[in-house]
C-alpha cells in the first residue's frame, strides 16, 4: 500500500527518525509504515499526520473506495 509519507518526507527534508520520535512511534516501525509494508493503527496515524501538520484523510485518504 503506497502512502504520502515518503514524497512528504523528501519534499520537506525531513528525517524519519525525527517523525518516529515525535510521534512516539520506533524508527523500524515508521519505515515500515513509509514504505507501504505496514498500516499504522488509527492513534498512531494521526500521530504521524499531527507532526507532519496533515490529515489522516490526506496520507492514506486514497486507500478508500
Amino acid at each position: 500500500m503506497e502512502t504520502k509519507l515518503a514524497k512528504i518526507i523528501k519534499e520537506r527534508g525531513l528525517k524519519q527518525g525525527f517523525i518516529a520520535e515525535k510521534a512516539g512511534v520506533s524508527r523500524g516501525a515508521f519505515s515500515l509504515i513509509v514504505r507501504g509494508k505496514s498500516v499504522p493503527t488509527l492513534p498512531i496515524a494521526i500521530k504521524i499526520a499531527r507532526v507532519l501538520n496533515e490529515t489522516v484523510e490526506n496520507l492514506w485518504g486514497d486507500m478508500v473506495d
